[in-house]
């Protein structure tokens, strides 16, 4: 991931850090209302991500799905996974509220736990205009999310829209269905990549509201208080 500021108008996105690797330090800035400031990193051992578990343990089974979030300027593609296999699942031409409405529903029908949503960063895993759209919507989503103790988590997408195109041609899908479906598939590269990574560099997206972030970590694993009040 890269290095540049982090700007989510309605949550703190953290950079999660991994064991043993050495953590990397993080500039805490305050940059509007709705963001807030922590203590301490928050660990793996608090709110992990459903690949770190797998990861642990490759006879963990979560008791929700992974949602691969692959959001376009106006098209956004959807894909489901446990970590064993990966399934395209639907592409939606749907912007704002009404996006993010049917986000929500999506999840409560597929028994989803967590969000991991693509975040568009350049060659060089720099931040881009887009990263800042795709910041925002997150931001909104997480609070949503939260309410019902889903977890969001952000995940390095740069790539996968040409590899979900090479792995349609190579499926034999014809020209048609691979532009009907590549959001779909591109989210299924995100999930792939996210899992073989084993949550290393994503990033969540932690809302401000205390009773929210209790309720992540009571959800997630047990936890101490490292959110600002």
């Amino acid at each position: 991931m890269g290095t540049a500021k982090l700007r989510a108008p309605a949550g703190f996105l953290l950079p999660i850090p991994q064991s043993p690797v050495v953590r990397k330090c993080l500039n805490c800035k305050r940059l509007t209302p709705q963001i807030t400031r922590i203590k301490q990193a928050v660990t793996i051992d608090e709110i992990p991500p459903n690949s770190l578990m797998r990861a642990r343990d490759p006879c963990w089974s979560s008791t929700g799905f992974s949602l691969g979030v692959d959001l376009g300027s106006s098209r956004t593609g959807l894909a489901i996974s446990k970590g064993f296999s990966f399934r395209p699942l639907m592409v939606l031409g749907l912007k704002g509220q009404k996006l993010e409405d049917q986000l929500i529903d999506i999840a409560q029908k597929q028994e989803v736990d967590e969000f991991i949503v693509g975040l568009p960063l350049s060659s060089d895993r720099k931040e881009t205009p887009q990263s800042n759209k795709v910041r925002s919507v997150v931001g909104r989503l997480a609070l949503r999310a939260a309410e019902r103790g889903w977890r969001v988590y952000l995940q390095d997408e740069y790539g996968t829209s040409s590899e979900a195109m090479d792995h349609m041609i190579t499926m034999g899908l014809g020209r048609s269905t691979r532009q009907e479906k590549c959001d779909a598939y591109a989210a299924v590269m995100l999930l792939e990549r996210y899992f073989s990574m084993s949550g290393d560099g994503v990033e969540l997206v932690v809302p401000k509201q205390p009773e929210l972030q209790i309720k992540l970590r009571k959800t997630s694993s047990i936890g101490t208080d490292v959110f600002l009040d």
